[in-house]
């Protein structure tokens, strides 16, 4: 028996060292990258035959018949390996992956067969080498990278391997060859092995490289969303007046919107003063009415002369083909107790709980004010008010936040407007946004650590502290 530490003395090395002419190698590992064959080139293809077996499931996910091949993407990091792991980013940066992965490919071709485990149980890894003189188990062999043959660094402080001979490793071959021939648990996954490798050194249409740059850059994106929070196209929406009206960036706007209030009950829609948020906001609203929603807007005084206008069947408005039907409320409106609003609802009879969308106009309005005080007590204010007579009672409602300053010069005015989608419970919040901290405690931390950055030296007072 012998121990590799992998840095003054490499697994990769020593294979080099023991591996003849018309061995044979069978290797049970997590992944395999063209740049272990890389380094073990001479040794592979002096080899009689090289079987790998993926310990998990890999490269056996049904394709569908109208799925082509050379758009298919990796989904898992096992499988994505075969270009090199994010330890063999020097390698990758050599550019001489597509030489490699066609030679890599030449040799599978001839000497090798893959299989993949199918099952959920769990297999040992190791890499044996079966040669004529005695046979050799490196265990364990994680992964048949460089990483693991100690020719590369990887994220572990130690990565220790020992090697064992006869007798010990002759049951390791047995138990090799035992779950290699067992077809009720391995998949012979070869040829797609070959054809991802392949797809490295062919020419790809600049189609493809765009579409594999939008995936890398939105994979985790892409993994959380769902049908249930996709904006549902069944409702027309996107047939319009006002959603021809938009830009291309308030349309993208308008969907992150819907997606955000989908999944998260809120948004502050924070563009710059100029850019349309009251017509994204719009195109939200159209969106929910068509859902047969009941939506307000909640705005200060000196803007709802807009608001009124693309609700109202007037001249001047250039939305009134699409017939829109939101209730429109003061800031103010919300201190009072009688009175009608500027569309003539008696306060009083107003059914507070049933609004499905509160879209909040200037929403900073709304950046003081938390508390949990019960409805009609003298401490409440307007914010107060909102949560407990709109937003917490009757229907789930959703909150779109319109500011172009939701920040004044405390991070807890952020915070208090995002409390409103949230309905003031940070805890479950924080289990939708998988956050180590709930929202209250990140807010605080972040004030402290402004705060005390704000009190350094102007010179010192820089973007990296």
């Amino acid at each position: 028996m012998e121990i590799f530490n992998n840095t003054t003395k490499t697994v990769g090395d020593d294979i080099k060292a023991i591996v003849r002419s018309g061995d044979r190698i069978s290797i049970a590992a997590a992944c395999f990258s063209i740049y272990a064959y890389q380094e073990l080139r001479e040794q592979l293809e002096s080899c009689e035959e090289l079987r790998f077996i993926f310990t998990s499931p890999t490269f056996i996910a049904e394709k569908t018949k109208s799925e082509r091949r050379e758009f298919y993407i990796p989904r898992l990091g096992r499988e994505r390996s075969l270009y090199g792991t994010e330890f063999e980013v020097r390698l990758r940066n050599e550019l001489k992956q597509k030489a490699v992965a066609k030679e890599c490919a030449d040799w599978m071709r001839r000497k090798v067969r893959f299989k993949s485990n199918t099952t959920r149980e769990g297999m040992n890894n190791f890499l044996l080498v079966d040669g004529a003189d005695d046979t050799y188990t490196y265990m364990p062999m994680n992964t048949f990278t460089t990483v693991d043959l100690g020719c590369e660094r990887g994220n572990n402080l130690t990565n220790m391997v020992t090697r064992l001979e006869n007798p010990a490793s002759a049951e390791f071959l047995r138990m090799f060859n035992s779950i290699w021939s067992d077809d009720e648990k391995l998949t012979d996954v070869t040829e797609d092995v070959i054809e991802m490798i392949t797809t490295v050194y062919q020419e790809n249409a600049p189609e493809l490289v765009y579409f594999m740059t939008l995936y890398n850059i939105f994979s985790e994106f892409l993994e959380d969303i769902s049908e249930d929070v996709l904006p549902n196209e069944a409702t027309g929406f996107k047939d319009s007046v006002i959603w021809s009206k938009l830009f291309h960036f308030q349309k993208d706007a308008a969907l992150a919107i819907i997606n955000k209030l989908e999944q998260f009950n809120g948004c502050i829609l924070a563009d710059s003063v100029g850019l349309g948020k009251t017509f994204t906001a719009l195109a939200v609203i159209k969106y929910y009415e068509g859902r047969n929603k009941n939506v307000l807007v909640l705005c200060p005084k000196k803007l709802s002369e807009n608001w009124m206008t693309y609700r109202g069947n007037l001249i001047n408005n250039p939305l009134a083909a699409d017939r829109l039907r939101y209730d429109i409320l003061y800031h103010t409106d919300l201190s009072r107790d009688s009175g009608s609003t500027v569309i003539g609802l008696p306060i009083d009879r107003i059914n507070w709980g049933n609004y499905d969308l509160v879209v909040i106009d200037e929403s900073h309005n709304f950046r003081n004010g938390t508390g949990t005080h019960k409805l009609g007590d003298d401490k409440e204010n307007r914010y107060v008010r909102l949560m407990n007579r709109v937003i917490k009672p009757g229907v789930k409602t959703k909150v779109l936040m319109l500011s172009a300053t939701p920040v004044n010069n405390r991070f807890y005015d952020l915070r208090n407007q995002l409390a409103l989608a949230y309905e003031g419970e940070s805890e479950e919040f924080s289990e939708k946004l998988k956050t180590k901290s709930d929202i209250d405690t990140i807010f605080r931390q972040a004030q402290t650590v402004y705060n005390a950055w704000c009190k350094l030296p102007e010179e010192q007072r820089t973007n990296d502290q």
